[in-house]
């Protein structure tokens, strides 16, 4: 099958008790495996069947009659992606080549902050946001529902956030805005930031 629900990066409690054992549990157990389940249905006997994801992802982006597809295929990929942006102990301010990318491109990290809060903030509904390497500059983007910035030309995702409320609903209720600084001050993982800047 195409389509795999990946390890978590860490243990259930591991990102505890800034997001809970419970919250990943659904999150991971529930939520990414429907994808990964219902994602396989569709491509069953399909020529999606032995392709990547990346390569269903990208050949299935904006075509009406594929949307099933590509909103699970995205979303698997969108979710293997968030859990490494997080880790154990993570946040504040980011380090090696990426804190220099930052400064350069976005005028530093508290600038980063205000603007990557911003657009987690603003998604409105479900969605995600980024940070990105857009044709060698540092962007902020973000996307709704299962979008992606994997299906838009010389544009690399390095980081992504998860705004769609069964990310932080048990741990933050309507409280988005205390799930963002959460996720900025205590689970970033800039590690996975600068590796993927690497690669690029």
């Amino acid at each position: 099958m195409a389509l795999e629900l990946p390890t978590l990066p860490y243990a259930l409690d591991a990102l505890a008790p800034h997001i809970n054992a419970q919250t990943l549990s659904i999150h991971h157990g529930k939520h990414h495996q429907a994808y990964v389940t219902n994602g396989n249905k569709l491509i069953e006997g399909t020529e999606f069947a032995t392709k990547s994801i990346v390569d269903i992802i990208k050949a299935t982006a904006g075509k009406a009659d594929k949307a099933g597809i590509f909103n699970n295929a995205a979303q698997v990929w969108n979710h293997t992606f968030y859990w490494h942006s997080m880790k154990p102990h993570g946040g504040g301010a980011p380090t090696g080549a990426i804190a220099a990318k930052i400064d350069a491109d976005l005028g530093g990290h508290a600038k980063f902050v205000e603007q990557f809060s911003q657009a987690g903030a603003t998604q409105f509904g479900s969605g995600w946001a980024w940070l990105c390497l857009e044709n060698g500059k540092l962007v902020i983007k973000k996307t709704p529902n299962a979008e992606t910035p994997l299906t838009q030309a010389g544009v690399t995702p390095l980081l992504t956030m998860d705004v769609w409320e069964h990310a932080y609903y048990l741990d933050f209720q309507n409280r988005r805005p205390d799930y963002i600084k959460t996720f900025l001050d205590h689970l970033v993982n800039w590690d996975f930031a600068n590796q993927n800047l690497a690669k690029a």
